[in-house]
């Protein structure tokens, strides 16, 4: 018995770092989401400046001209400009390569950070602002910590061994289940007439990206020889180990809110 338990403790060593960070961050971003206008573009705004940061360190570059065309960007989309803010990360894409050829992966940093900064800002503006935001950080929530929980429970085959060796099927399926429950008690929150089957074919839709923008995140780090993006956020690295499901996902949700009618929310 005691030799399992030493065997399995390490599968655990993070938690509790994880749910203190998560004790005290939560809460604030909730409330930012909740308040929405200054509050919630100043989170996105300081998000999208530590990110950057994190993104030039992995480069090898200097931060300051993503940094600035990242916060002219989504400051645009607050203003109420998000097109002019889209046209910002379209020519920081051209200009810094530019200027200086060895700076090509700093560049891909303003689509990368800057697509989510601005889909955040345009989404918590709309008419369901306040439920639309709340759903998609609920389901990348609720995603994260099946992944995390069933993962080291059941263990298993892994996911992608090649790119993030510790993730598995089981915490994958895992995630989407608990993703789903999430976005379930989020729209029974505020709708009386929703279709249940609507919403775990969203969830799940956009648990799918969330992991998939993990991945992503995990790649390029491989890619940069580094571990994490930082050591920010204790247990889980950087701000990019944090955001990087978000990244995808805000874009994605920011698609399916053009199509929903008048701006309503995106499950019905």
């Amino acid at each position: 018995m005691a030799r399992v338990r030493a065997e399995g403790s390490p599968r655990w060593n993070d938690l509790t770092l994880r749910v203190l960070s998560a004790l005290v961050l939560l809460p604030v971003a909730v409330f930012c989401v909740w308040s929405g206008g200054f509050w919630f573009v100043t989170l996105v705004l300081l998000a999208v400046v530590g990110m950057a940061v994190e993104w030039a360190a992995m480069c090898r570059s200097r931060p300051y001209v993503l940094a600035a065309g990242l916060v002219v960007a989504v400051g645009l989309a607050a203003w109420g400009a998000p097109v002019a803010g889209l046209a910002t990360l379209a020519a920081g894409m051209v200009i810094v390569p530019l200027l200086c050829r060895s700076d090509w992966p700093l560049a891909a940093g303003f689509p990368y950070l800057g697509l989510a900064g601005i889909a955040l800002v345009w989404l918590r503006d709309g008419p369901a602002g306040w439920p639309n935001t709340l759903f998609i950080l609920v389901i990348i929530w609720g995603s994260d910590i099946g992944a995390y929980m069933i993962g080291r429970l059941v263990g298993g085959k892994k996911l992608a061994p090649a790119i993030s060796p510790g993730k598995t099927v089981s915490g994958a399926i895992g995630g989407l289940v608990t993703a789903s429950l999430a976005g379930l008690a989020v729209a029974a929150c505020f709708s009386s007439d929703f279709s249940p089957s609507r919403v775990i074919l969203l969830t799940c839709g956009l648990g799918v990206v969330s992991q998939a923008g993990d991945l992503l995140e995990s790649a390029l780090k491989r890619h940069f020889g580094v571990k994490d993006s930082g050591a920010l956020i204790p247990g889980h690295g950087g701000l990019l180990d944090r955001l990087d499901a978000l990244l995808a996902v805000a874009p994605a949700a920011a698609c399916l809110a053009l199509l929903v009618e008048q701006g309503g929310v995106l499950w019905r």
